[in-house]
């Protein structure tokens, strides 16, 4: 069976069991998810890294003790975002710039090409930075693969469900115009 066409449910309750393919295929499925979790609390590098292990060793230690296995992805969004925040608080420090040129592809073209480019991502990351920190959020969230259900992103995000479409298009509407 493809364990990423799997009900996260079941592939909770496999790997509660032991069963180390369909801890992969957890792993596989949500650790985008957790790292957009953390550039969209502006960790990047080491503190993205520390965080996403430990959201790891958490779903080891409680995934056979999960109520819902079918919440695991809501489960992990949740103590992703608490890990970001409590690390956060810790260093007593935002950096919202650290992990911004690890989202932008990487594309060999002709130098004018290259300039061209550079200059229309320069300009995108210059209005993107202007977003409310809720549309950053958002939207890294939305860019994501694999992309996370709106549940996990309303978890993630403290945000209702019904409102991350109109939100979206709202934050998407402001980039639009500042742009």
């Amino acid at each position: 069976m493809d364990e990423l066409a799997e009900e996260p449910g079941n592939l909770a309750v496999r790997a509660a069991a032991g069963d180390e393919r369909a801890w992969a295929a957890l792993v596989d499925r949500y650790v985008g998810m957790v790292h957009a979790i953390c550039r969209a609390h502006r960790l990047g590098g080491s503190d993205a890294d520390d965080v996403n292990q430990v959201v790891w060793l958490r779903l080891v230690e409680n995934l056979d003790r999960l109520r819902e296995p079918g919440a695991v992805g809501a489960w992990i969004a949740t103590t992703a975002r608490r890990e970001c925040l409590r690390l956060l608080r810790v260093a007593a420090r935002v950096d919202p710039f650290t992990d911004v040129e690890s989202l932008e592809p990487v594309v060999e073209t002709e130098p004018l090409q290259a300039l061209l480019a550079e200059e229309r991502a320069g300009a995108l990351w210059t209005s993107f930075a202007k977003l409310s920190s809720r549309c950053q959020g958002l939207l890294r969230l939305l860019i994501v693969e694999p992309r996370p259900s709106y549940e996990e992103i309303g978890m993630a995000l403290g945000m209702p469900i019904g409102s991350i479409g109109p939100t979206r298009a709202r934050c998407l509407a402001a980039l639009r115009a500042l742009l």
